[in-house]
C-alpha cells in the first residue's frame, strides 16, 4: 500500500489538504479493499489523534480532499461546508463539445435505486437544487475540457450535471459515462475560510491520465485555472 504522506497538498495544525488519488474511495467499500480510512494513521504527523475527512470525493475522482486534525476543527469545517462558503473548482474531460463558452445549470437532483442497476442521481424537479457554474478551457478530438464550479454539493452533482446540463458524459464515467477507461474528473481547487485566520486552500495538479487525453497542466495555467 502506498503512503499518501507526499501527497499531502497543505498542512497546518487543524487541517490537512490531501490530493487524493483516483481509485481510492472515502469510505470504505464493502469488498474490503483499501480505503482512504487504512492511511489515516500514517498522516497524524506527531499528532495523538488521526485525521478525518471533512467531505467526500467520489472512488474515481482525483483531488483536492479536506482532513480535519481535531474534533472541533471537523465540526467547524463541516458548518462551512454546509453554509457553502467553500470555494471549490473541478476539471473534467466530457465526451463532446458543448456549443456555449460557459454558463451554469440548474437542475435539482434525486437518488434513485434498482435491484438490476444499483443507485444514481438524476435530475427531478422535487429533488435537492443543485447549481453548477462552468467554463470551456480547451477543446479536441471531439471533446471538451470544462472548469466546473459547483455552488451546491450534491452527491454526483458535476457528474450528472455533465450529462444533463451540457449533453455529453465525463469520459470514463462508469455511470453516467460510457466507462472503459479512468474517469477524467478531479478536484483542482479547495478553498476553506476559517474567519481571522489565513483559509486552508490548496491547488492539486493535473493527473497524468488528463494529458494522456490531450489535455495538460499548461492549458489550466494559460486560463488561470
Amino acid at each position: 500500500m502506498a503512503l499518501l504522506t507526499d501527497h499531502v497538498l497543505f498542512i497546518d495544525g487543524e487541517a490537512i489538504i490531501l490530493d487524493k488519488p483516483a481509485g481510492l474511495p472515502v469510505d470504505a467499500p464493502r469488498d474490503g479493499s483499501i480505503a482512504l480510512e487504512n492511511h489515516l494513521q500514517s498522516l497524524t504527523f506527531g499528532f495523538a489523534r488521526w485525521p478525518l475527512p471533512v467531505h467526500r470525493l467520489d472512488r474515481d475522482t482525483s483531488g483536492c480532499l479536506l482532513l480535519a486534525r481535531n474534533p472541533k476543527a471537523h465540526k467547524r469545517f463541516a458548518g462551512v461546508f454546509e453554509a457553502g462558503t467553500v470555494a471549490k473548482r473541478y476539471v473534467a474531460v466530457i465526451d463532446g463539445v458543448p456549443a456555449e463558452e460557459s454558463g451554469t445549470i440548474e437542475l435539482s437532483l434525486s437518488k434513485i435505486s434498482s435491484a438490476s442497476e444499483g443507485w444514481r442521481m438524476i435530475p427531478a424537479k422535487a429533488g435537492k437544487v443543485a447549481v453548477t457554474h462552468w467554463r470551456k478551457v480547451a477543446e479536441k478530438d471531439g471533446r471538451a475540457l470544462i472548469a466546473f464550479k459547483p455552488q451546491t454539493g450534491r452527491t454526483h452533482q458535476i457528474r450528472v450535471h455533465a450529462l444533463h446540463g451540457l449533453g455529453f458524459g465525463i469520459v470514463g464515467d462508469p455511470v453516467y459515462g460510457t466507462g472503459g477507461v479512468p474517469m477524467l474528473l478531479h478536484s483542482r481547487f479547495l478553498s476553506i475560510p476559517r474567519g481571522d485566520k489565513p483559509a486552508a486552500e490548496a491547488t492539486a495538479p493535473l493527473p497524468a491520465t488528463f494529458a494522456d487525453a490531450g489535455f495538460d497542466q499548461a492549458l489550466l495555467d494559460q486560463a488561470g485555472l
